[in-house]
């Protein structure tokens, strides 16, 4: 590791059109140990201007004298990159996006917090002087609440073979946006046109719906003739104005603009620019300077893993809005104890994992489906799509929770127990439509092995023997085994079978609770 009063030292993995950048930068900071490229007419020629050995990653990430790796190698090899980057016990700047799938990028983000180590990604606008400033103003509330934001980001080229403009330009803008916010949208839609290549969107234009009322707008094209990147925020009491296209003086411009209504009719009232004074920098230097002070200070990145989780989930929305035309609702946010996912368990976008949940070996969440906190699910589960899972349940290994499936909350599946979704399926029969809904309620629990055939309810703190096939609605609190499950008993809350004597009016001998009779079933004082 670096020594007081020296830089942390970093190395480079990737040399090309953006790497090189990032090269002369570090280079400029004294912070540059190494670099790497798969092209070594390029590694050789930037050695050469900056003075550093070419060394494979291997060498690299072995090298206890390297502090922090910064990966700009094209976005499929990300995820590979970094991951070994973090396993070798180096901190990372990796260029955006961090991956291309937001499973892959929790990945990163549990791996960095389990090695101790940075993650940072390098949506670059988020260091720019210019969006510092703005974003002082929104947060000083110099505009009032924000109504809406609309972005511009169009050139002529450089033309991707391997990502769309969505992927290519939008992660900057939508990385302001969600700073400005300071929330997750509730629903995004995006429409674009392809005309270069039939599979790759060249004009892409986002829309995104936020709870406090604020919409933003995102217009990106690489088919444009001119260059222009602006972010313009309209507020009650203000509006501003972020075009970088300009000179440093006039970079950012504040408008008094007010809407005054007169009889019953919004009449504008106009009001003269005012520019913002700026300290002219380089973001990119500023980027990675950060990246270094971070390292040194143990830091947390303005812009860590987290953000670029957040800025993917839109993404993967947006993607998919793109290719079904239809808008895409957002996952509620998750809080500081994100979930756990395996790295080989699978999430499909959108759906919501709540805080503290954890997903095990080979298990695999369908679209829009909702799990709830501090949840487990076990090895080679299937959730959804369209299930629906309360908090604090366990799902065992081997269970399927098909769509139309919904658990209250403190649920327990046991292994291999079965959920069917129609009554008489045939292979070459869809049946989709006939999919009948099944309820297990508050508290109940499922023994392994057991079937629970579709269009029935399972009460509160029920409990079905293991094997059991339940045909039939069970009622709360009852005990239930065979085929077909039949009553032969009553359980407490706690899970203990209720004296066979007197259920009316009853102690439970584990735990006191005291049950009675309500409406033909057992309930629970508490419950």
């Amino acid at each position: 590791m670096s020594s007081p009063g020296i830089p942390p030292q970093v190395a480079v993995i990737g040399c090309g059109h953006w790497g090189a950048n990032l090269v002369r930068n570090f280079s400029q900071l004294g912070a540059l140990a190494a670099i790497s490229d798969c092209n070594p007419a390029i590694a050789a020629a930037q050695a050469l201007r900056h003075g550093v050995p070419v060394r494979d990653s291997a060498a690299i990430l072995a090298d206890p004298a390297i502090d922090g790796i910064v990966v700009a190698t094209p976005a499929a090899t990300h995820f590979d990159q970094v991951r070994q980057a973090l396993e070798a016990g180096k901190h990372v700047l990796c260029e955006k996006p961090l991956a291309l799938h937001e499973s892959q990028a929790r990945q990163l983000c549990d791996l960095a917090r389990r090695q101790g180590r940075l993650l940072m990604v390098g949506h670059l606008l988020r260091h720019h002087p210019a969006f510092v400033t703005l974003a002082g103003i929104c947060a000083a509330g110099r505009l009032g609440k924000l109504r809406y934001i609309q972005s511009h980001r169009m050139n002529l080229g450089k033309v991707r073979s391997e990502e769309n403009i969505l992927w290519s330009f939008a992660p900057h803008d939508i990385s302001m946006i969600l700073a400005l916010a300071g929330a997750m949208p509730d629903q995004v839609l995006a429409i674009g046109h392809n005309f270069l290549n039939k599979s790759i969107a060249d004009v892409t234009t986002t829309h995104l719906s936020f709870a406090s009322g604020l919409a933003a707008h995102i217009h990106v094209s690489w088919l444009h003739p001119f260059k222009e990147q602006k972010l313009v925020v309209v507020g009650e009491t203000g509006m501003a104005v972020f075009d970088d296209s300009r000179d440093w003086a006039e970079k950012i411009t504040l408008y008094s603009h007010r809407i005054h209504w007169k009889a019953g009719e919004p009449v504008p009232e106009r009001a003269e620019g005012e520019a913002v004074p700026l300290d002219p920098a380089e973001p990119l230097k500023l980027e990675c300077a950060h990246f270094l002070d971070c390292i040194a200070h143990d830091r947390q990145p303005v812009t860590d893993g987290a953000e670029a989780l957040r800025v993917l989930q839109v993404l993967e929305a947006a993607q998919h809005s793109l290719e079904s035309s239809v808008p895409v609702p957002m996952a509620a946010p998750h809080g500081a104890d994100d979930p756990f996912i395996h790295p080989t368990a699978i999430i499909d976008a959108p759906a919501d994992i709540g805080e503290g949940t954890r997903i095990w070996h080979f298990s695999h969440v369908l679209p829009h489906s909702r799990i709830g906190r501090d949840c487990v699910v076990g090895q080679n589960v299937s959730i959804g799509p369209h299930a629906v899972i309360g908090d604090r349940c366990k799902i065992q290994n081997n269970v399927s929770v098909y769509q139309g499936v919904t658990l209250e909350d403190g649920v327990f599946c046991g292994p291999s127990m079965v959920f069917t979704n129609v009554l008489n399926p045939r292979a070459e029969i869809n049946r989709k439509a006939e999919f009948r809904p099944t309820l297990v309620k508050r508290g109940a629990t499922i023994g392994a092995n057991a079937t629970i055939v579709c269009g029935h309810t399972i009460g509160r703190h029920a409990m079905v023997g293991a094997g059991a096939v339940v045909t039939r609605d069970v009622p709360d609190h009852a005990l239930v085994v065979g085929n077909p499950a039949r009553i032969i008993g009553h359980v407490c809350v706690c899970g203990e079978r209720l004296p066979a004597d007197d259920w009316a009016d009853c102690a439970c001998p584990a735990c006191g609770r005291r049950h009675r009779r309500r409406d033909g079933s057992v309930a629970a004082e508490e419950s």
